[in-house]
């Protein structure tokens, strides 16, 4: 029985939700191994629309372990906010279906306010397109070892210590930004009010996903964003400040690599991408235009607009290789029923050259021009669809283009936002 890591193909916003909880429902447990709420699920249940931004796509199932990792880093208000609305929803959560990795890093007010205040000081053209969570800031602390983790709560004066570090280093920023320093003591008073109700939920999750493993239990592995927001292979510095690429799974739970049976890569039919930073096949006409509006492609945690593109093929083909995706779950396709023609990226050219990859120093990166291929679109509706024999030829051409295109098999096929809207061609827990 195979474990399976999640992860998105593109900038993110890929529909990971829809397909986690496809497969969620056919796992054991469902862990996080990276990120923080700075991005969201939208999951869509017999009708019912959760919208989850920490919590593990699993805890809208029953009789699972829903896990949050270490490679996390957790706003424990933002959790425990969360954790009501979807109680309120009708979802029991408890110690018994939620753990939290007890050397999570937590993200502090202190980390949004030094967020936003370094984004707003940012000189025009240099902004990342932070949401302004405290997610970088968070990560740096990790990094710096002067994060307080989800164990520290547990004891009073290793608390306070912890605290203690960590101003040394932002009362020092915050100066040099124009904020007034950090109230210790409120901080710390926040963080001793929150402790028992975060601490009824810790535990040794490497521990515990070892025994799983060696019970024989499905585990899915469950990432945020997208492969190309990667801190290493993503289109720095327009990046999240975590590793998002499949091998962060097995670190960030703590449990070997060996353990990773499946990779899945998450890819729309398209392109999208919020925020700043380089896009090759960003349109700024009538299709950029109808594709936002038919993909509803606006952020589920921010909000903001999403940029629309025609699909990169070398770029998809890039992550696959630093991921190591055994298949992709193809999603949205629906939308692009009615186009006429299609465009489809195969190379870019940088300065009259031709390349098959995107490069990494940014400069060539904002002078690289996509090179397309033509295909013809279809104009019966694929929205539904639940078999190959009930897609329109030209849209299964498509398909079997991508496939060469990227050298990765489609898995998986969505054709709606329904978990029952989907072609199910390699099934990743029996690999």
């Amino acid at each position: 029985m195979a474990n399976v890591v999640v992860v998105g193909a593109q900038w993110g916003d890929e529909g990971k939700g829809k397909i986690v909880d496809w497969l969620s429902e056919r796992a054991d447990v469902i862990a996080r191994f990276q990120g923080g709420h700075n991005a969201g699920h939208t999951l869509v249940i017999d009708g019912a629309v959760y919208k989850l931004h920490a919590l593990p796509s699993g805890v809208v199932r029953g009789n699972k372990l829903s896990v949050i990792g270490n490679g996390v880093v957790l706003d424990p208000w933002h959790l425990l906010g969360e954790i009501e609305t979807i109680r309120a929803q009708g979802v029991e959560i408890t110690p018994e279906t939620l753990m939290i990795a007890e050397n999570t890093p937590l993200i502090l007010p202190i980390h949004g306010e030094l967020d936003r205040a370094r984004e707003e000081a940012a000189r025009p053209g240099a902004k990342i397109g932070t949401t302004g969570r405290g997610i970088g800031p968070a990560y740096e602390d990790k990094v710096g070892r002067r994060s307080v983790r989800v164990a520290d709560l547990a004891d009073d004066a290793t608390l306070e210590a912890r605290v203690d570090r960590a101003l040394t280093h932002h009362n020092a920023l915050r100066k040099g930004l124009g904020i007034a320093e950090v109230d210790r003591a409120a901080l710390i008073a926040q963080l001793k009010e929150i402790a028992p109700q975060i601490l009824q939920y810790a535990g040794p999750v490497w521990k515990v996903m070892t025994e799983k493993r060696k019970a024989g239990k499905r585990i899915l592995f469950e990432g945020a964003q997208g492969a190309l927001l990667d801190i290493d292979f993503g289109t720095y510095p327009f990046v999240t400040s975590s590793n998002v690429i499949a091998g962060q799974a097995a670190t960030g739970v703590g449990i070997g690599p060996g353990a990773i049976d499946y990779v899945l890569g998450i890819v729309k039919a398209y392109t999208t991408r919020v925020g700043e930073g380089p896009f090759p096949t960003e349109l700024h006409d009538e299709d950029g235009q109808r594709l936002g509006e038919r993909g509803h492609e606006f952020g589920t945690t921010t909000g903001r607009k999403r940029r629309c593109g025609w699909f990169d093929a070398c770029l998809v083909r890039q992550t696959c290789a630093t991921s190591g995706v055994k298949g992709i779950a193809l999603t949205k396709l629906d939308v692009l029923d009615g186009f006429e023609t299609l465009k489809i990226c195969v190379g870019y050219d940088l300065d009259g050259q031709r390349l098959d990859y995107l490069p990494t120093a940014a400069d060539q990166q904002a002078r690289c021009t996509p090179i397309y291929e033509e295909m013809p679109g279809w104009s019966a509706s694929t929205e539904g669809a639940r078999s190959w024999a009930d897609l329109p030829g030209e849209a299964v051409k498509y398909v079997r283009r991508i496939e060469e295109l990227i050298e990765c098999p489609v898995a998986l096929l969505s054709t709606s936002p329904e978990r029952d809207d989907t072609i199910l061609v390699t099934d990743p827990f029996a690999d």
